[in-house]
């Protein structure tokens, strides 16, 4: 007989955002006629920008005759977008990072849960709540864990809160704490962002550890002040400590075309079991050649043209969308009462409850009284429970009515 592994059963009974799928279509069924605006799921809605289509429209012509026809892609990604990586997401910030450490992939999300492969099963793991799930369920998934306890929590996960008092960007745990840690900034789902000393104090905590850090960038376009970090790269010292994911998902509308990379520095070790230091860039390498055969090549002529002066455009032009939608939900709840955390320099908006009702009542409460769609906190972690996360990811008209009816019927 096929023995299951076990640990998936010690998952929560159903993933954050098919519960919410759930909840909505229940309501759609019992009020057919109710106009939903979904301010849930950090999905984008605004079309692919026309650099991007054009640059595709010509990959797949290319695509189509005997002297442009290509198989499988290169391991790492075809070397005209990995230069464009280095030029514009590295290279403009005063960072260098080689060819042969950047890795194209097929999203972040699938980075950040295949990135735990190349660690031991018995690697302590840290990661800030509320958390993005994946984070968490797929080390759950891998054996990292004990029982959880009634709070849905994990003993062998060292959980730190996120809270008002620490601006949502909990410091590094007491050395030697953890060996793996997990950091997003711009965050998911706080919208909150980490200032270069409060990186430094992470990367200080890492080399102090021996530790990893695996930052995700995934939101880092969306960054307001120049003074602040994109990349984990900026601090002194992080090459030996870390690994960075950034994805093309929200920057450029690619959430239904797939692209993202990561990048391990040459320097970065770990340890065998036999005490020797191991590069983690080869294990990834190894783990990317066995597992993955690439991104496609329109694709990668996509993600490219996000890059180029038409394509840099665009793109920025939909991200000023976006934060313009965060500054309107995030001006107008503030003056109907809520406490609002986030919306500038990310795409989300941290919402406390009213009252400090429990974030699934309040998300039950928005949806049927405002028939509005959010994200209840409690699904990020424990530290979540009081809160609610809202999307800037939609029409300005959809946002201004959503924000509307929330004052109408919850604004004090």
């Amino acid at each position: 007989m096929a023995q299951i592994n076990d640990h998936y059963r010690k998952l929560r009974a159903g993933y954050l955002f098919p519960e919410i799928g759930r909840r909505v279509r229940a309501f759609q069924e019992a009020n057919p006629g109710a106009k939903l605006i979904r301010l849930g799921i950090g999905d984008v809605t605004l079309p692919l920008a026309p650099a991007v289509v054009e640059a595709m429209r010509r990959a797949v012509e290319e695509m189509g005759t005997a002297a442009g026809f290509r198989g499988y892609p290169p391991d790492q990604g075809e070397p005209f977008l990995v230069e464009a990586i280095r030029r514009f997401d590295y290279g403009a910030r005063g960072v260098e990072v080689a060819a042969d450490e950047i890795f194209v992939s097929d999203g972040s999300k699938q980075d950040s849960g295949n990135i735990q492969e190349i660690f031991a099963q018995d690697v302590r793991v840290a990661v800030t709540d509320p958390v993005y799930p994946v984070y968490v369920d797929t080390n759950v998934m891998a054996g990292r864990t004990g029982a959880p306890g009634e709070d849905g929590r994990f003993p062998g996960i060292l959980y730190l809160a996120g809270t008002r008092e620490n601006g949502f960007t909990p410091p590094p745990p007491a050395p030697g704490a953890a060996d793996v840690a997990y950091l997003c900034s711009p965050n998911n789902p706080t919208g909150a962002v980490m200032t270069r000393a409060r990186l430094a104090a992470w990367v200080e905590w890492a080399q102090a550890s021996d530790a990893v850090l695996i930052f995700d960038a995934a939101y880092d376009a969306f960054i307001r002040d120049p003074a602040l970090p994109r990349s984990i790269y900026e601090v002194p010292g992080a090459r030996r400590c870390a690994i960075e994911m950034r994805s093309f998902s929200k920057r450029a509308g690619f959430t239904g075309v797939r692209c993202a990379y990561t990048v391990i520095p040459r320097e970065l070790t770990g340890k065998a079991a036999s005490g020797e230091r191991v590069p983690l860039r080869e294990l990834w390498a190894r783990r990317q050649a066995t597992k993955f055969n690439g991104v496609p090549y329109v694709v990668q002529r996509a993600a490219e043209a996000v890059f180029s002066a038409d394509g840099r455009k665009q793109t920025g032009q939909q991200i000023e969308h976006y934060m313009e939608n965060a500054r309107v939900l995030r001006a107008g709840l503030g003056s109907a009462g809520f406490e609002v955390f986030g919306g500038e320099h990310a795409p989300y908006l941290w919402l406390a409850t009213p009252g400090r009702i429990a974030s699934w009542d309040f998300f039950d409460s928005l949806l049927t009284r405002c028939h509005v769609v959010g994200t209840p906190g409690a699904g990020f972690g424990a530290a979540g429970e009081g809160f609610l996360r809202l999307s800037a990811f939609n029409s300005r008209e959809n946002v201004e009515e959503a924000l509307g009816r929330i004052r109408h019927e919850l604004g004090r």
